[in-house]
C-alpha cells in the first residue's frame, strides 16, 4: 500500500480517479473549529486497498473533486463519527453525502458502548492498537511533521477493515437496514442544524413571550451572518444568555443594550448599534406575524414514573440484544412516548420508537407495556438482562 502526502493538485486529481475506481474508501478530517465561524479543514485522509494517502488542502486548493465523489451514488465511503465529514460536504458542494457508511453508528447496533472512540473500537475489531498522540495538534501549522501524518494516516488505515467485519456481523443479525436507515437519519440531523429558525433551539426560549420571541429571532438571525462575515464562533459574537437578556429588557437606545455588566466588553461594544436595531426590528413586527412560543413538553405525575419504567425496560431489551440503548433512545425519546401514549389530543407525528427497526426492537414491546398486556419479573437476577416479560392473556 503506497503511502503519501498530496499537495499537487495533479496528483489529487490522480486520486480522485483512483478512488472512484475503487468504489470504497475509507475517509476522514483534521480540521480546527475553535476560531472561526466554520471549522478550518487543515488535512483530509483516504485509504483504499491500496493506497493510503493524506491531502494539504492548503496546498490543493480545489477539492471539488473529492466533494463529487462523496456526494455520488458510486462510491461507498466509510468513515467514523462522520458528523464533521458530512458538515463539510454540505458546506462544499451542496449535496449530500449518497452511499456514507459510519462505523462508530455501525457498532452501536452490533453491540454496546455506543459511541466508542476510534482507537478503542479499532481494538475491539481487530485487535489493533492504534495510538492518539497528536490530539492537541494545531492542524493549521505547516510543515506537517512525520509524526502528525503517520498519525492522521492511522485514522483511516483500519476503517476498511473494521467495516468489513461490522457487515459480516450486522448481516448474520439481520440488521444491515437498520444501520442504513440510522446513517441517512443522521445526514438529516446535520442538514436539520443549517436551518435559520435554529433559533427556536436555543435554551429558556420557552421561557419567553412572543414579542420576546421575535427579538430573539432578529438577534439570532444576525449572529449567525456576522460570525459568518467576522469568520468567528456565534458565541463569541454574542453569547446565548446575553441574546435571550436582550430579548427580555428590549433596551431602546444604545445606552440601554450595554445596561447588563457583560455587555461592556470590547468585542459586544462595537456591534451596539446593530444589536439595538434587531431589537427595535422584532419591536416593530406586526402582532399577527409574532412567533408562537415553543410548546415545553414535559412528563407530568404519572407519567414521569411510566418514563422511568420504560427506560428500565428498554435497558433490559438493549442488553438482551447486545444493542446499545444510547443509539435506540434517549431520555428525549422514552418521554416523548410516554407523552404520545397518554395525551389523546396530542397532534403530535408518532414518536421515533414507533417507526423503522426501534419499532421491531422495543416499540412493540413499549406499547404492550403501556397496554398493561406485559409483566415485569426478575428472572435472572444476575444476568446483565436480568427482567423476563410475560405476555398477559387475559388483557
Amino acid at each position: 500500500m503506497s503511502n503519501q502526502l498530496i499537495e499537487d493538485q495533479a496528483e489529487f486529481e490522480d486520486l480522485c480517479q483512483h478512488v472512484r475506481q475503487a468504489g470504497v474508501v475509507a475517509f476522514d478530517t483534521e480540521f480546527v473549529s475553535e476560531h472561526t465561524y466554520r471549522p478550518v479543514l487543515c488535512l483530509l485522509q483516504m485509504a483504499t486497498a491500496d493506497r493510503l494517502a493524506a491531502v494539504d488542502p492548503f496546498m490543493v486548493t480545489d477539492l471539488s473533486s473529492w466533494w463529487d465523489v462523496m456526494a455520488d451514488d458510486l462510491t461507498f465511503v466509510v468513515v467514523h463519527a462522520a458528523r464533521e465529514e458530512v458538515r463539510f460536504c454540505l458546506t462544499s458542494c451542496g449535496r449530500r453525502p449518497q452511499n456514507l457508511v459510519d462505523i462508530q453508528i455501525a457498532e452501536g447496533l452490533r453491540a454496546r458502548g455506543y459511541p466508542l472512540n476510534y482507537e478503542t473500537l479499532v481494538d475491539r475489531t481487530l485487535g489493533q492498537r492504534v495510538h492518539a498522540t497528536q490530539t492537541r495538534t494545531d492542524w493549521r501549522r505547516r510543515p506537517l511533521s512525520s509524526q502528525q501524518i503517520n498519525y492522521a494516516l492511522d485514522d483511516v488505515k483500519y476503517i476498511l477493515d473494521v467495516w468489513q467485519q461490522q457487515q459480516q456481523s450486522l448481516e448474520t443479525l439481520g440488521r444491515k437496514t437498520w444501520v442504513d436507515s440510522e446513517f441517512e437519519r443522521m445526514i438529516d440531523e446535520v442538514e436539520t442544524e443549517r436551518s435559520s429558525e435554529n433559533w427556536q433551539r436555543l435554551s429558556g426560549i420557552h421561557k419567553l413571550k412572543p414579542r420576546e420571541l421575535a427579538v430573539v429571532r432578529e438577534l439570532y438571525r444576525w449572529r449567525e451572518n456576522k460570525a459568518a462575515e467576522l469568520d468567528q464562533p456565534v458565541r463569541r459574537v454574542l453569547r446565548d444568555d446575553l441574546l435571550l437578556d436582550l430579548a427580555r429588557r428590549q433596551p431602546r437606545n444604545t445606552h440601554e443594550v450595554l445596561a447588563t455588566r457583560d455587555m461592556n466588553r470590547s468585542n459586544y461594544k462595537r456591534h451596539v448599534s446593530e444589536l439595538q436595531g434587531c431589537v427595535a426590528a422584532g419591536l416593530a413586527v406586526v402582532q399577527s406575524d409574532l412567533p408562537s412560543r415553543p410548546i415545553r413538553r414535559s412528563t407530568k405525575g404519572d407519567g414521569h414514573v411510566l418514563a422511568k419504567l420504560l427506560a428500565i425496560v428498554l435497558a433490559n431489551r438493549c442488553a438482551e440484544l447486545d444493542l446499545s440503548m444510547e443509539l435506540v433512545a434517549t431520555s428525549s425519546d422514552i418521554r416523548s412516548f410516554v407523552r404520545w401514549r397518554l395525551d389523546s389530543n396530542c397532534s403530535d407525528s408518532p414518536p421515533r420508537l414507533c417507526h423503522g427497526w426501534r419499532t421491531e426492537v422495543c416499540g412493540d414491546l413499549l406499547n404492550d407495556v403501556m397496554d398493561g398486556k406485559i409483566s415485569l419479573r426478575v428472572a435472572a437476577p444476575k444476568s446483565d438482562h436480568p427482567l423476563a416479560f410475560d405476555r398477559n392473556e387475559d388483557r
